[in-house]
């Protein structure tokens, strides 16, 4: 795993996440080289539609990892293409809110689940439990990310291994292609990504903005 990264403007700012991991994110291409390794001998097949339906909900709707495993089936509404998200219990969780989901997002969604292999209430189970877990989305994000040999664009110059992918990994790329991509301002990565705080999204992704 890559070291901390400090702000070479400022020596104060870490770019770092709360866990302490390197703050990394991911090109699209990159995201889609993820995506085609759930096709390959690395993903059992019965599970291959599941994982690239998790990579590519993450990367469309932002979620955060305990977002993704708390979904529930009847969360989505696919005729509508929006995914609902309840508020959680924990303090400071933001509150409840629908997302608009991206027609390929949704594609990939109804071919999951018209063809999954374990008929739960949760959207994504695993084959020993009813549900995802965080820690188990960790292991598969970081396995995809490896087997996939995808190196991170690391915040504060320079690229980061495979192991420095996380699931957060895919929501600080939201925030990439909004900016430098589509052309959006920090206002619209806060309501994507659902910051309570407009200066959360001022102290993590300003540097994205182009000067």
């Amino acid at each position: 795993m890559s070291t901390t990264h400090t702000d070479v403007t400022n020596p104060d700012v870490q770019h770092t996440d709360s866990d302490g991991r390197t703050r990394t994110w991911l090109k699209p291409e990159q995201v889609d080289q993820m995506r085609d390794v759930c096709f390959t001998d690395a993903v059992p097949t019965y599970l291959q539609d599941r994982n690239e339906a998790i990579v590519a909900l993450l990367y469309d709707a932002g979620l955060r990892a305990g977002e993704l495993c708390a979904l529930d089936v009847d969360h989505l509404d696919l005729d509508a293409g929006t995914v609902y998200l309840p508020s959680r219990i924990q303090k400071g969780s933001p509150p409840p809110a629908t997302l608009k989901l991206a027609t390929d997002t949704v594609r990939l969604l109804r071919r999951y689940l018209r063809d999954r292999w374990k008929d739960t209430d949760a959207l994504f189970p695993t084959r020993s439990s009813d549900r995802l877990t965080t820690r188990s989305l960790q292991r598969l994000v970081e396995k995809l990310a490896t087997e996939a040999d995808v190196q991170p664009q690391v915040a504060g110059g320079g690229v980061g291994d495979p192991d420095d992918i996380t699931p957060h990994t895919l929501r600080h790329s939201v925030a990439h292609r909004i900016i430098q991509l589509d052309g959006g301002r920090l206002e619209d990565v806060q309501l994507r990504l659902r910051h309570a705080n407009r200066q959360t999204t001022d102290q993590i992704y300003s540097h994205l903005v182009p000067r």
